[in-house]
């Protein structure tokens, strides 16, 4: 296990790489979407012992300020810092590895045409897949009503909706997927167990929703990994995500409030 050079460069012994791994991993993760998993949590006994979940609202994707272009300054800054762990495991990727973070998790252009139908296929999937979990999530009173666009009506609501569809696409399947695979590989875990880590992250975060995005969420966590093990590609996942959310928070902001959507 070369890691950071460690092995070949200064003798250092398995353990002491397995530790600057662990500590790696707890550091973005801390930065990143574990510390929103662990709020998520937070959030969810906040609501549970408020009120029961069904009866409660989440909304997503905030106004920020009540002046137009200050809210939409700190909507775009908000989405620029939100990509700043993406950046730091792509950097971390190529200095412990020398080898282009991009090329490794196949986040890049190279199979776009493929890429682009295989995202389509997984969000037809997963898209049908979340309606039903919602749904039933409603039904048994497990999860609140979501709202994904609370922004006010301005013209650039809809291209900030897909810039932070976009966002989340990225950040989450190249954190919670590519890198956070590379690292539980290298420290020995089974596909299988990688796998289902990765699909509690992903479902964690999702907890201030309610039960229902948990579970919904940690079932997209096993087919996006399952994919990613078998075509080793991060990208078909991103353009499938943003998909998904692009859907949500634009067909709500333009539909929902003609069609009752959230309530």
């Amino acid at each position: 296990m070369d890691v950071w050079g460690l092995s070949s460069s200064t003798g250092a012994s398995a353990g002491f790489i397995r530790r600057v791994l662990w500590f790696e991993i707890f550091i973005v993760l801390a930065l990143s979407l574990g510390k929103s998993g662990i709020y998520a949590l937070v959030n969810l006994l906040d609501k549970a012992t408020r009120a029961p979940l069904g009866s409660q609202t989440t909304s997503l994707n905030n106004s920020l300020n009540s002046r137009e272009y200050f809210d939409l300054t700190y909507q775009l800054l908000d989405i620029f810092f939100t990509l700043a762990p993406v950046a730091l495991v792509l950097f971390l990727l190529y200095v412990s590895l020398r080898v282009s973070p991009f090329k490794l998790l196949g986040f890049d252009f190279a199979r776009i045409g493929r890429d682009a139908l295989w995202g389509f296929l997984l969000f037809l999937a997963m898209g049908l897949g979340t309606l039903a979990v919602y749904a039933a999530g409603r039904a048994l009173g497990l999860t609140t009503t979501i709202v994904p666009s609370a922004l006010d009506s301005y013209w650039w609501t809809v291209p900030v909706l897909l810039l932070s569809a976009l966002r989340h696409g990225i950040l989450e399947e190249v954190v919670v997927v590519g890198w956070f695979f590379d690292r539980l590989h290298r420290l020995s875990f089974s596909p299988m167990w990688v796998v289902l880590i990765s699909a509690v992250v992903r479902g964690s975060y999702h907890l201030y929703q309610g039960v229902g995005p948990f579970i919904g969420n940690f079932a997209m966590g096993l087919i996006f990994g399952a994919f990613y093990l078998k075509y080793r590609r991060v990208m078909p996942l991103v353009y499938a995500h943003f998909l998904l959310d692009a859907v949500g928070f634009v067909g709500f902001a333009l539909l929902g409030p003609m069609i009752g959507i959230g309530s």
